[in-house]
């Protein structure tokens, strides 16, 4: 009896408590593995995941939105493959060009969010991200990004998920794969198959430790 009164709360706990998986393509989310989960796949782009997510939220109200996905790294040392909890992300591409500078809205006076950040939800390495509508592929241009902002990773989604979720108090945290480093395209460089699953594999181990 002892054992039965003192695990029953924590089943319904993890009964009731209901999550959404957020990714922006169906292959980045091995969905026969998370049938206790609803998964939403909001297509790519920051407005495509405001768009989709808000119109899910509407109808539903979940305790946790989990946004998964790979990502591209600006640091070499990280390996292809890790997974990071990218608890800090920005729009890096929303201000104005000033001769050759970026200035972003809060510097030219527009009083407005475009940098999201949450408290570490899980064990994994820490990284800041950066929202962008197109990935950087250009010597130039990872330069000038990554002197401005000091980036660990890129994503089409995470900054727009991240300020829905925040905007309608909602408990979320990002969990990115590296699939590929920041540099001159070139696919043949990528590991799609290999970051995609140990993402599944860790998203599975956060579920099953919350």
């Amino acid at each position: 009896m002892f054992y039965f009164t003192n695990i029953v709360p924590f089943l319904c706990k993890f009964a009731t408590m209901k999550i959404l998986i957020l990714a922006a393509t169906s292959s980045e989310v091995l969905s026969e593995k998370f049938t206790d989960c609803d998964i939403l796949i909001s297509g790519i782009g920051m407005i495509n995941a405001c768009f989709e997510l808000t119109t899910y939220l509407k109808k539903n109200l979940p305790d946790l939105i989990i946004n998964i996905g790979v990502a591209g790294s600006f640091n070499k040392e990280i390996p292809l493959g890790q997974v990071l909890e990218v608890s800090n992300d920005c729009f890096s591409e929303i201000g104005v060009q000033d001769k050759n500078r970026f200035l972003n809205l809060n510097e030219i006076g527009f009083d407005v969010i475009t940098n999201f950040k949450y408290p570490k939800e899980t064990k994994l390495v820490q990284a800041r991200g950066i929202t962008v509508n197109t990935v950087h592929g250009e010597k130039k241009s990872i330069n000038e990004i990554f002197n401005r902002l000091n980036p660990d990773v890129e994503s089409m989604e995470g900054a727009a998920f991240m300020m829905v979720a925040q905007k309608c108090n909602i408990r979320f945290m990002q969990i990115r794969a590296i699939s590929n480093y920041v540099e001159e395209r070139n696919k043949e460089n990528w590991d799609l198959d290999l970051a995609i699953s140990n993402l599944n594999i860790e998203l599975r181990n956060i579920i099953n430790n919350l």
